[in-house]
């Protein structure tokens, strides 16, 4: 779960990083007494996306006359198909240098990964691509964590001032707090600044959280913002669906199967309705993640595509028999399905009148898109 900047930028200041003063307003009447007492001043549109400032979602006001253009034409604008609803306003910077600081989760290692660069402000993927030298890693292990003196010493490799490596290495050691507090899956600070004071400010903030913990920080949760209909439905019975803009209905166990689904109906000249995730603790509940493929109305035809392991196919099975046998699937539905509980749940599939069934997913692919052509 995504926060906005105004939201994480809270966590920060009650953790000890340092932030500027602030206000979140969403009309152009209001802010104005900010304004007269800050200004010149930055507008930053609170979306929960990157790349707003490319899609010109910040903006900066000299005047009262441009606050309320400004503010009034950024209330309009929508960034990657969302609109901006509320903006965040904060005195303009006098800055010296921007730093990037981060962490996230390396899954490969059960590990966490602190990446620092002096070459902040910009995009850090983008970065580490094109000049990985200069972006600094560190694997930490959870368990042992990393204090403020081995952070100090990987500043040093990286050619920070020795006047701020203290105060840099204090807000890195406050943002390991915070990742670890609050179960994130990113923490980062882009860009963190000096300013032409030597003041350090996080004057940008991004968390995630991982959804598994969500439950612990419920005012954070912003369903109506961010989820169609569908997807908050889903959401409520712990299913994982996006919803997309085509006509096939995808169902699938696990989120590398579901994500070669998509492939395999792409290629094939298909356009997927969602994906949506049966597996672990949820793979009991096949009809009732028919039910919401279904609600979708452009979907034409549904493929499954499972692989047995954990999440049984036999007991998927179960669930799809029972919604076919409820007059709950009333389009053509293709079912590819191997692995543990495969020989059961075919068995189970057919005796409930299913008959479109394989084994191999690239041919049951082939076939979802092949019968739309009939229906």
């Amino acid at each position: 779960m995504k926060l906005y900047e105004y939201e994480a930028k809270r966590i920060f200041k009650d953790n000890g990083i340092p932030v500027l003063e602030s206000e979140l307003v969403s009309s152009p009447e209001e802010g104005l007494d900010f304004f007269r007492k800050n200004g010149p001043i930055v507008l930053k549109s609170q979306v929960l996306s990157g790349g707003r400032g490319k899609a010109g979602g910040i903006k900066f006001a000299e005047t009262e006359e441009e606050y309320r253009e400004k503010t009034a034409g950024l209330l309009k604008l929508s960034i990657k198909g969302i609109p901006v609803k509320k903006i965040l306003l904060e005195r303009k910077l006098d800055i010296r240098n921007e730093l990037y600081l981060g962490y996230a989760i390396l899954r490969s290692k059960a590990r966490i990964l602190l990446m620092f660069s002096a070459e902040g402000g910009v995009d850090i993927e983008e970065l580490s691509r094109n000049r990985p030298e200069s972006v600094i890693k560190r694997e930490i292990d959870i368990n042992r964590g990393i204090t403020p003196g081995e952070i100090s010493s990987l500043l040093k490799q990286a050619g920070l001032e020795k006047d701020i490596i203290n105060a840099v290495a204090g807000t890195a050691h406050k943002l390991y707090g915070i990742f670890t507090d609050y179960e994130c899956e990113v923490a980062e600070i882009n860009p963190l600044v000096v300013t032409g004071s030597g003041e350090i400010l996080a004057a940008d903030a991004r968390i995630a959280i991982y959804d598994e913990a969500v439950h612990k920080h419920p005012g954070y949760i912003k369903e109506e913002d961010t989820y169609t209909e569908l997807e908050k439905q889903a959401r409520r019975i712990n299913l994982g669906y996006v919803e997309m803009d085509g006509n096939i209905g995808v169902i699938g166990n696990g989120a590398g199967l579901n994500m070669a689904t998509l492939d395999i109906i792409t290629h094939f000249g298909g356009k997927p309705a969602n994906f949506l995730e049966v597996s672990g603790r949820t793979y009991g509940k096949a009809k009732e993640a028919i039910q919401i493929v279904l609600s979708n109305p452009n979907v034409k035809v549904i493929f499954g595509n499972f692989f047995g392991c954990i999440s049984r196919c036999d007991v998927i099975a179960q669930g799809l028999a029972k919604a076919y046998a409820e007059g709950i699937i009333r389009v053509p539905i293709v079912i590819s399905m191997r692995g543990t509980g495969a020989e059961e749940g075919i068995k189970t599939l057919r005796a409930a009148g299913m008959n479109e069934i394989y084994e191999d997913d690239i041919e049951a692919g082939e076939k979802a898109v092949s019968l739309l052509k009939e229906v």
